[in-house]
């Protein structure tokens, strides 16, 4: 079993092989990197991985994630993007998609309430929504992600969606998907100032150990 994140060594991070763990998957699943290299072989899939490498080169530490997002769909050719955003970062998607349009992009872009369908439609009772007593509009990753399949959108971005939603979203897009921002409200939209600030969460994070 995989796992980098406890390795302390990344040897394939210096190219140190010869002093890759015994947990390494580059020595317990050698086929998957052969695997992998055939992936790489296919034409869209070598374009992506391409432009992602020249992007992260040419940008290193100078470029925002929205420039990066600019730089690398000019690298891979694209020119219709998708923008499928939270209706709690509208304004935020608003001025997203102006700069999009004045890069050059047609700007393709849905909202997660589209369809206006109720909670109840999910078996979500009155006490377990947001806001009780009012009517609320589930979110809709599928169909967000259906529109921009039908409008041949080459790359999909996110912005905000809350955690499951946006795996529906990814589940059921065609084109490929990248993410400009998630949805964090506690910390400002900055998911890892609970790591960055472990010391003031440490707390808060501590109810989730299992004995």
């Amino acid at each position: 079993m995989s796992r980098c994140a406890e390795c302390g060594i990344y040897a394939c991070y210096t190219g140190q092989t010869e002093k890759i763990p015994g947990h390494c998957p580059m020595k317990s699943q050698r086929e998957v990197y052969e695997e992998a290299r055939k992936e790489y072989q296919l034409p869209d899939v070598f374009n992506l991985a391409l432009s992602s490498a020249l992007t992260e080169s040419a940008g290193y530490g100078k470029w925002t994630r929205l420039e990066e997002i600019i730089q690398f769909s000019r690298r891979a050719g694209f020119s219709r993007l998708g923008l499928a955003f939270c209706v709690g970062l509208r304004r935020e998607a608003a001025e997203v998609s102006k700069i999009l349009k004045q890069a050059g992009f047609s700007v393709v872009s849905v909202m997660c309430k589209t369809g206006s369908v109720p909670k109840e439609f999910l078996g979500i009772t009155d006490e377990q929504k947001v806001r009780p007593g009012r009517f609320e509009t589930m979110c809709n990753p599928v169909a967000q992600a259906k529109i921009l399949n039908r409008a041949d959108t080459e790359l999909n971005v996110l912005l905000g969606l809350c955690v499951g939603h946006d795996s529906l979203f990814i589940k059921y897009s065609v084109a490929p998907v990248t993410v400009l921002a998630v949805k964090d409200r506690v910390l400002a939209h900055n998911p890892l100032g609970a790591i960055y600030a472990a010391h003031y969460y440490i707390s808060k994070l501590a109810a989730y150990k299992k004995d």
